[in-house]
């Protein structure tokens, strides 16, 4: 066969070797670029002079487990257009949801906003660096401790409201999630002309150094904004003179006589 004895019986390389000089010419290109993409190492494989066949290139490139992960959108499941609707009385329907900022030394901190649509009370904000769906349920138990239990609670999509503890807790009270669809805020319209006016009012007008700060002037805000500060869609007066909350002895009244 014109073989050479030598040349017959040599073992063939492994791979790791055979591709040694791509190896090294991809660690040093992501090495600079850490958030580059194959094509684009490619291409800046090929402006070094390099000249591998592409294949071969995405062979090692995958080998080396260098690709980035994909983006990929959340499937949330259909949702039930439900109607913006005031209810007539109070705990007919709360609304809830999120809001983020950062302190001055740049910490971020989030706020879980709650409401009452039927008078647009405000019913509490917590403030914490972390509000997972078990912090929110604590919150929502204090309030139902206090004012007694919604029927519904309206609320977007995000994983705090989706997760299987707070919709095991909702089953087990009675209360029904609505969960408005997808890229739809304006279905929770109440709760988001809330947020604007917190947001104007105090996160975007004070600069915050503690969360003792921001916690301090959030109470003040939640006593002004439910007993002195007009609102428009309620005939230009605060919410609890609009429809007043009962007091706590009206309310165990009310709960015995039901």
């Amino acid at each position: 066969m014109g073989l050479s004895r030598t040349a017959y019986y040599e073992p063939p390389l492994p791979r790791v070797l055979r591709d040694s000089d791509v190896i090294q010419a991809l660690q040093a290109v992501v090495t600079k670029n850490s958030r580059w993409g194959f094509w684009k190492c490619f291409d800046q494989l090929r402006l070094d002079g390099a000249w591998w066949n592409p294949k071969r290139v995405y062979r090692v490139y995958c080998a080396l487990r260098l690709n980035l992960p994909r983006r990929t959108r959340k499937r949330v499941p259909a949702r039930v257009l439900r109607p913006l609707v005031a209810p007539a009385g109070l705990n007919e329907s709360w609304a809830i949801d999120f809001m983020t900022d950062t302190l001055y030394d740049g910490r971020r901190f989030r706020t879980v906003n709650v409401i009452d649509e039927g008078n647009r009370e405000a019913l509490a904000i917590e403030v914490s660096p972390s509000l997972p769906s078990v912090r929110v349920i604590a919150v929502l138990e204090e309030l139902i401790a206090q004012h007694g239990a919604p029927r519904a609670i309206r609320c977007d999509n995000g994983p705090e409201f989706t997760s299987s503890t707070l919709t095991t807790w909702s089953r087990a009270r009675g209360i029904t999630m609505q969960y408005i669809q997808p890229g739809k805020p304006s279905q929770n319209a109440f709760m988001e002309r809330f947020n604007r006016t917190y947001r104007h009012e105090i996160l975007d007008a004070y600069v915050f150094e503690t969360l003792a700060d921001v916690r301090a002037l959030t109470t003040d805000f939640l006593h002004n904004y439910n007993t002195r500060r007009p609102h428009d869609s309620l005939g230009r007066v605060p919410p609890l003179t609009f429809l007043p909350r009962p007091t706590a002895a009206e309310l165990s009244t009310y709960q015995l006589s039901t």
